[in-house]
Parts: C-alpha cells; sequence; structure tokens
C-alpha cells in the first residue's frame, strides 16, 4: 500500500495527461461501455433470458401435469380401494352365504342317513325276532319231540 502510495504521489507529469486526467477519453470508454452492454445484451442475454424462460414454462407445464396425473393417480387409487372394499365384502357374505348353504345341506344329508340307518336297523332287528321266534318255536318243536321221544323211551 506503500508503494502505492508513492508511486502516485512521485508522478513526475505536470500539467495535462497526468494519472487522472479527464478529457474526451472518458465519454468515448463510457460510450462503449454503453455500446459493449447493449451488444451482449442482445447477443447474449436476451437469447440467454429467453432460453431460461422456456426452460422455466417447461418445467411448469411438466409440474402441472404431473401434479394432475398424481392427482388423477390418488383419485383412481381411492376407487380402487373403495371398489376393493365393496368386492371383500361382497366376497365375505357369499362365503358365509355358502357356508350356512353346505351346513343345511350337510344337516340334511345326516338327518337323512340317520333315517336310512334307523330304517335298516329296524328292518335287520325285526328279520332278527321274526328268526329268532321261528327259531325258537322249532327249537321248541324239537325239544318236545325230543322230550317225547325220552318218554317213549323211557316207558318201554
Amino acid at each position: 500500500m506503500i508503494n502505492f502510495l508513492t508511486l502516485l504521489f512521485s508522478s513526475d507529469v505536470s500539467g495535462p495527461g497526468g494519472l487522472f486526467d479527464i478529457d474526451a477519453t472518458l465519454p468515448l470508454i463510457a460510450l462503449e461501455f454503453i455500446l459493449l452492454m447493449v451488444i451482449l445484451n442482445i447477443i447474449l442475454y436476451s437469447p440467454l433470458l429467453t432460453v431460461i424462460e422456456e426452460r422455466k414454462e417447461y418445467i411448469l407445464t411438466k409440474l402441472s401435469k404431473a401434479s394432475e396425473l398424481l392427482a388423477e393417480a390418488n383419485k383412481m387409487t381411492t376407487q380402487y380401494e373403495e371398489e376393493l372394499t365393496r368386492v371383500r365384502s361382497e366376497a365375505q357374505l357369499e362365503i358365509t352365504n355358502s357356508q350356512k348353504i353346505h351346513k343345511e345341506i350337510l344337516d340334511l344329508e345326516i338327518t337323512m342317513s340317520q333315517n336310512y340307518l334307523d330304517d335298516v336297523l329296524d328292518a335287520i332287528t325285526n328279520d332278527f325276532e321274526e328268526k329268532r321266534t321261528a327259531a325258537l318255536e322249532n327249537l321248541e318243536e324239537s325239544v318236545q319231540s325230543l322230550c317225547n321221544d325220552i318218554n317213549n323211551r323211557l316207558a318201554i
């Protein structure tokens, strides 16, 4: 810093054209600067800003479409969940009804089988009683006949 100040104060130029001489070059440099800014604005900044704006519009468009698709997906999800709940309840009701019907059919078949077995058992019991009665009568006759034979033989 000291060297810069020494250089500034030790300048031997006297008169016009010194270190801070303001003449016609300053407006010319300002005009060049403004012209350069206009040219850069036309050549570089305007297309760049246009591209940035187009990109911004593209992103906003895609975001809005994505939001619409997300809303539609949520709506469809809700609809399918409601339908799934309804179908599950219908399936549960159908299963319950089916179990009830099968239980009634099973009870009916058990009752029919029990009645059939009771009838068969009654028929077998009656047939057995008839055969037992016939066998006892036959046995009674055989015993009577043997008794008569034994009496006849003893009486001789």
